[in-house]
């Protein structure tokens, strides 16, 4: 089982969530259509370096990563879209990129954009690209604490 450690988390806080198989998809609106969720609400991780350590910033699979504000948010002084060369190590047990928005049980900062924080249930990959667990978004934030922040915004279009 590839997420075994979240889901161990998640039974010992006595939390309800539904696993939901789907056929193989890698993008998150893929996984979105996939599993017949709106893609508001398919939390998607992006693994990013802020100042050089590594972070998790959760939004909606709708928007993306303005990495300006992202910096300006927490702190730093340089945010930069990590390399999965930077971050599969860290997740071994986890398909490169299908890694859970936990990075409390990796040791990492997880930054939530607002947005996403004002859903009521979250799904999101399960350390496969054929599973999501969905939750609660209550639950999410008070296992995996996230810092709100805003940083997200629309895809840009040509």
């Amino acid at each position: 089982m590839a997420v075994a450690k979240l889901k161990e988390l998640l039974e010992r806080e006595k939390v309800k969530y539904v696993s939901i198989s789907h056929s193989t998809a890698y993008t998150a609106q893929e996984i979105a259509a996939s599993a017949h969720i709106t893609g508001k609400e398919i939390a998607k991780t992006v693994m990013v370096k802020l100042d050089g350590r590594m972070a998790m910033a959760v939004l909606p699979a709708t928007l993306m990563v303005e990495f300006d504000r992202l910096r300006e948010a927490t702190g730093a002084a340089k945010a930069a879209l990590a390399g999965e060369e930077d971050f599969e190590r860290l997740f071994p047990e986890c398909q490169t990129g299908a890694m859970p928005p936990f990075g409390n049980l990796y040791g990492m900062e997880v930054f939530v954009d607002r947005t996403l924080a004002e859903d009521e249930e979250i799904a999101f990959n399960a350390g496969t690209h054929a599973e999501l667990i969905r939750m609660a978004y209550r639950d999410f934030e008070r296992l995996a604490q996230p810092k709100v922040i805003a940083f997200a915004e629309p895809p840009q279009t040509a």
